[in-house]
């Protein structure tokens, strides 16, 4: 690439990173208010605009919805033809406008004032038609686009989809929107993987792989075989786990025994074996797997040692979550 080209991409990144850096300095009052109006609503977050602004609405009602606030978009061109029956008492409407002058956009207003629904633009021009009829006004003005002609919505489209994000960050927290919140709304595709619970992958009942700790070798092998995760976990009288036998652990074990026959699960096992909460997050399986270089965890009862399921890596393999 030629320093040219390269000159000209730093050029638009300096431009569009210095308006985000324009527009945290200038948050205030208005953000706060604005957060107020969002907690209150009764009803959706109807994220309305057209063009490029209508591509950024697309973005935040999309943010907005997938942390816990209900939203979605509206073409304000559609409106106008019969979609603003989707209005609704308790709705608020959040417009985005770099001029604050789009037909298409003003066209609603009428309509929200009768349902009396609050209107928040983000707009970036604080004297506009659409700045002076809203509830709240945030200023997501630009000294400058990226474009060189200066028509190309560029720096304008970044600001207003960053402070969407930042609205949709900020409600999520003051909801105390939570991991489990998350997996809720998200059950399909990566990130629903991510969010599977260990619980919802781990054998348990007759598939548990379990053995007394005087359990000898051959029962040992027996169960590691028949359940066929290539482990069993080893319980004392009380059936409190009190280790793991692995195919590593049956290779040292032959490597050392004096007479094979007399071996029980007891002198096969590793002691203090690693387990993890039914409840955690199947990522995290994964991260302990990979930090201590293992390939299964016990699941125990709480408060006791009595274990009640067992994942392998090859569960999470198969869901996806690798």
């Amino acid at each position: 690439m030629s320093s040219e080209r390269l000159a000209r991409a730093r050029r638009v990144l300096d431009i569009e990173a210095a308006a985000l850096s324009a527009l945290r300095d200038r948050l205030g009052a208005s953000f706060d208010r604005a957060i107020d109006v969002l907690l209150g609503c009764r009803g959706r977050v109807i994220v309305t605009g057209v063009g490029k602004s209508g591509i950024v609405c697309h973005k935040i009602a999309a943010t907005l919805a997938s942390t816990g606030t209900p939203a979605f978009f509206l073409h304000a061109g559609e409106g106008s033809h019969g979609d603003l029956g989707t209005l609704v008492r308790g709705d608020v409407l959040l417009a985005v406008s770099n001029s604050g002058e789009n037909v298409e956009v003003l066209s609603l207003l009428p309509v929200a004032g009768r349902l009396d629904i609050r209107l928040i633009a983000l707009c970036g021009n604080p004297e506009s038609t659409l700045a002076r009829s809203a509830d709240v006004v945030l200023d997501v003005s630009v000294a400058e686009e990226a474009c060189p002609l200066g028509l190309a919505p560029t720096a304008s489209t970044t600001v207003a989809m960053a402070l969407g994000d930042a609205l949709a960050i900020a409600l999520l927290e003051e909801r105390g929107f939570s991991t489990e919140d998350f997996a809720l709304i998200h059950p399909a595709g990566a990130l629903g993987r991510r969010l599977l619970r260990v619980e919802d992958l781990m054998h348990r009942g007759d598939a548990l792989p379990l053995v007394g700790e005087r359990a000898p070798l051959k029962d040992t092998l027996v169960e590691m075989t028949s359940k066929r995760l290539g482990v069993t976990g080893v319980v004392n009288a009380a059936g409190e786990l009190v280790g793991i036998v692995t195919d590593g652990d049956l290779r040292r074990g032959f490597e050392h025994a004096v007479d094979m026959r007399a071996l029980t699960a007891r002198d096969l096992m590793t002691t203090s074996p690693k387990t993890i909460a039914a409840d955690a997050l199947a990522f995290e399986a994964v991260s302990i797997m990979e930090r201590l270089s293992i390939t299964s965890l016990f699941i125990l009862a709480d408060p006791s040692r009595r274990p009640v399921g067992v994942i392998h890596l090859h569960d999470l393999l198969r869901a996806g979550v690798v």
